[in-house]
């Protein structure tokens, strides 16, 4: 299990969130933090509300009541005014986000697409972004493919590649979203391997949403399960699989292990 880094203030610290789409209320009033050095694992089945929440977590979706703070940016649901929209980019900066799907440029070669985030957004000087840029791709063993487009990669090397561009934005904490669920089984391996080493090595604090439950088990410090727009059970691995508290918890961890 990775190194957990509780001491100290939240990086990401959530509030009374909840968010209605129409009449449907996704998430129901979720509390949760997550602090320095720690691995949350989501789970649960579909339409519980769990990538809503990352997104909630990053402003893609803006909540309908409660707070989200991160690194010491917080905001709260509601209309967005022009102020508002600005204090969104700024706690953008120290978020990254890697999806389900990759996500990439296809017009840029692979290592275009890793600089492009510190060059556009933060404008910084293109020699050292490239220089940055080269390093993260050798840490998810893809240095070899800094000159070719995504298209001529497969699933799982795009799905590095989005990691290595999430990364170069030097964030605070990583988000991520299912993001082996649009690869094949072979394929998955090398994509948890690289976040395990964001865990262990670099101990970035870390969201996660998914099914896969060796990952929660060898790498969470906690894991949250999702139900109805609620967190119906969380703890440490060690509890929710071997000492479940909610018997819907149960049946779910029956039915994919």
């Amino acid at each position: 299990m990775a190194a957990s880094g509780r001491a100290g203030e939240p990086v990401v610290r959530v509030r009374g969130l909840h968010k209605r789409f129409g009449h449907l209320e996704v998430l129901r009033g979720i509390d949760m933090e997550l602090h320095q050095g720690e691995v949350m694992v989501i789970f649960g089945r579909s339409g519980s509300g769990k990538s809503t929440l990352l997104r909630c977590v990053n402003f893609l979706e803006d909540p309908t009541e409660g707070t989200v703070e991160v690194a010491g940016f917080r905001l709260g649901g509601g209309h967005r005014t022009k102020r508002k929209r600005e204090q969104i980019r700024q706690l953008r900066l120290h978020v990254g986000m890697v999806f389900q799907q990759f996500n990439l440029f296809p017009q840029m070669t692979v290592l275009e697409n890793v600089m492009s985030g510190p060059m556009c957004v933060r404008g910084r000087d293109e020699r050292q972004i490239r220089a940055e840029a080269t390093e993260l791709l050798e840490s998810v063993g893809l240095a070899d493919k800094a000159d070719e487009h995504p298209i001529r990669l497969s699933g799982g090397q795009q799905q590095r590649v989005a990691i290595a561009r999430a990364l170069a934005m030097k964030p605070e904490v990583m988000l991520f979203d299912e993001p082996t669920s649009a690869l094949d089984p072979e394929l998955t391996g090398e994509v948890l391997a690289v976040m395990k080493r964001l865990a262990t090595e670099l101990h970035m604090p870390m969201m996660v949403v998914t099914h896969e439950m060796g990952f929660a088990r060898e790498v969470a410090d906690r894991m949250a399960f999702f139900h109805e727009g609620v967190i119906l059970e969380q703890g440490p691995p060690e509890q929710l699989f071997d000492n479940t508290q909610t018997t819907e918890t149960r049946k779910f961890l029956d039915a994919v292990l």
